[in-house]
């Protein structure tokens, strides 16, 4: 297989490289990506990225040799492993999709291994090249879903900020409080729609804890049921893109507490064709390998949105040696169902 070409400055730039094969394949770093988001704020690697990527050293084997090594280990009887039932019929379309997805991974991450420029730049990945001073700054992790619940009437404070925009850059570990503002609006934390209408980062204050709003952004914090505020007046207003990451129904999810999920049947709801443009968009949809789910996502929730397929997008996380976590990203047209996969629908 040819190797892929040098990383450019595109890279650098963009945060995405595209392999120079037929792998279909796509590396993508997300610190590079944020940064492209901010005029004064800089992500840093180092931060982001809170393992490193170089290669573990090998260390050298025990010889110690115990007087338990030296006694004679008696032999367990080991029961013969039942055999394993017979597929359903979900379970073998399940099955199927699998081996047909698993050559295109593998593609992708063969495509990564060859690309011996792209390894080296992962293992300087975690460096910080912003130029920017690093300062640990705590701050607590808030539930806004908690919050959502206890403090209905919680209040967020949006700080604009004063000097000119491109001014200078400052690492996101730096104190906040260095920062000129000119103006702060207080706003409703919850259900109302906080805006940066601005050519300029703004920084946001919940709760003595301060997040980055970028420049002509907005976010919306609600639960699903309020989610028809969003709906446009004018449908020339509309979204051309909408990402949706619902929260599925999953056993591992629900064991661990990660967050708590829905039915399926409550995104039957969600009023996609109200929400995007007149011009059409383009709707990114994550869902699991689970059969179920992927037969829920074709059979009832695409009808309902009135959406079509358009490809599928699989993200391979590949941890190996010194890669400790990757985003690799492999597209398919084929309609197959992988560990977890962005679906494009018009």
């Amino acid at each position: 297989m040819m190797e892929s070409q040098k990383p450019s400055s595109s890279f650098n730039e963009s945060g995405i490289y595209f392999f120079n094969d037929d792998s279909n394949a796509v590396f993508v770093d997300p610190v590079r990506v944020l940064n492209r988001s901010y005029n004064r704020f800089n992500v840093s690697p180092s931060t982001y990225y809170l393992r490193s990527f170089e290669s573990p050293r090998s260390e050298p084997l025990s010889t110690t040799v115990t007087a338990s090594d030296q006694q004679p280990k008696r032999k367990r009887k080991r029961n013969k492993k039942k055999e394993p039932p017979p597929l359903n019929a979900r379970e073998q379309i399940a099955n199927r999709r699998h081996q047909e997805v698993r050559p295109l991974l593998l593609k992708a991450h063969e495509s990564l291994l060859q690309c011996t420029e792209m390894l080296d730049v992962l293992r300087t990945l975690r460096n910080d090249s912003c130029g920017c001073s690093k300062r640990e700054h705590e701050s607590v992790e808030h539930s806004f879903i908690e919050l959502a619940q206890e403090m209905p009437l919680l209040e967020v404070t949006l700080n604009m900020p004063q000097h000119e925009p491109h001014q200078r850059l400052i690492d996101i570990n730096d104190d906040f409080p260095s920062v000129q503002f000119c103006e702060q609006i207080v706003l409703p934390a919850f259900n109302n729609l906080v805006a940066n209408d601005t050519e300029d980062d703004a920084v946001a204050e919940i709760l003595n804890s301060q997040y980055i709003v970028p420049r002509q952004s907005c976010f919306y914090m609600s639960d699903l049921g309020q989610i028809r505020n969003l709906i446009p007046a004018n449908a020339d207003s509309g979204f051309n893109l909408i990402v949706v990451d619902p929260p599925w129904e999953n056993a591992s999810a629900y064991q661990k507490s990660r967050y708590p999920t829905l039915p399926n049947r409550y995104f039957l709801s969600i009023p996609i064709k109200q929400l995007t443009h007149t011009d059409g968009a383009l709707v990114a949809l994550w869902v699991t390998n689970r059969e179920k789910l992927r037969s829920f996502v074709e059979e009832e929730l695409f009808p309902a949105w009135g959406v079509g397929y358009a490809a599928t997008f699989y993200w391979l996380k590949v941890i190996s040696e010194f890669f400790h976590l990757l985003a690799l990203i492999a597209c398919d047209a084929i309609p197959n169902s992988g560990e977890g996969q962005w679906i494009l629908d018009w």
